[in-house]
């Protein structure tokens, strides 16, 4: 799974847990001491970061021997990366390694739990995150919803139109974007351009102009699914989202009702994976 990383970005990770050189290995004097590493799960996890973390190793002068690939759903007690170098390497790098693949595991793992909850209820519905990450780690979070099997709601502001209140408070409100919207489209013409209710009437008020998706936010299951039903058979080419506190414990039953998105941050937001690392001596050939 190809994200792309610059070697700025990576040369940065490391420097921030090692500006200047290792203490503790350097005043153990075990630096040069042939060794090996190995990563391994803890509990069932999609593994995610483990491109990274290759690179931080190799960056650093390791050299990896064996991996899985980003994406990959393990059991517990499976190996993940396995590397050789000096001890002074592998000290300096594992930790860094280390917190990488556990941060991005635990944001794939919960994605992956949304999204086999969403398919076992409705197959043609997908999960899509927001842009509410950590700032600074946009890319890494990305990745570890694709490792999940979901997709970015959008990447960022420029990617596509997307008129929140705050936008139609400085249109007049929906009447306001109504009238405005034709010439919106007509600037746009290659752009997706969506529009979020937080009424059932003003969801129908903008289904009748040339938009792309509409987002439900915060709407009752009951009224969504009522409206969807709707909204679906006046306007089956317009796509359908629901937004708004979409978590593990709900999502069911936002799927049931026939969006065919389901817009969520909850991936971002909990414990990171717990995986194991193992250091020790290479033995003599």
């Amino acid at each position: 799974m190809t994200v792309w990383f610059s070697d700025s970005e990576i040369d940065r990770l490391i420097r921030e847990d090692i500006p200047y050189f290792d203490l503790t290995t350097t005043g153990l004097g075990i630096s040069q001491i042939p060794g090996r590493i190995e990563f391994s799960t803890r509990h069932p996890t999609v593994v995610c970061g483990v491109e990274e973390a290759v690179r931080i190793l190799t960056r650093c002068g390791a050299t990896v021997e064996d991996c899985v690939a980003s994406g990959t759903y393990l059991p517990e007690n499976t190996t993940i990366l396995t590397a050789e170098g000096s001890a002074g390497v592998l000290h300096q790098t594992w930790r860094v390694a280390l917190n990488l693949m556990e941060h991005a595991s635990g944001i794939a793992t919960r994605t992956k739990t949304l999204v086999d909850i969403v398919r076992s209820v409705n197959p043609k519905a997908c999960v899509v995150t927001t842009r509410k990450v950590l700032p600074g780690t946009k890319a890494l979070s990305v990745k570890a919803v694709l490792a999940g099997g979901a997709q970015p709601h959008r990447l960022g502001l420029s990617e596509t139109v997307l008129v929140f209140d705050r936008h139609l408070a400085f249109l007049g409100g929906i009447e306001g974007f109504v009238q405005f919207s034709q010439h919106l489209r007509e600037r746009f013409p290659e752009k997706a351009i969506g529009v979020e209710v937080s009424h059932e009437d003003d969801a129908f008020k903008v289904a009748k102009t040339d938009i792309d998706f509409l987002q439900f936010d915060k709407f009752s299951p009951e009224v969504l699914t009522r409206t969807v039903k709707v909204l679906q058979v006046r306007f089956p080419r317009l796509k359908l989202a629901a937004a708004g506190g979409i978590d593990r414990e709900n999502i069911a039953t936002y799927a049931a009702t026939g969006v065919s998105s389901l817009v969520t941050s909850w991936p971002y937001f909990g414990k990171p994976a717990d995986l194991g690392v193992q250091l020790y001596p290479r033995s003599p050939e």
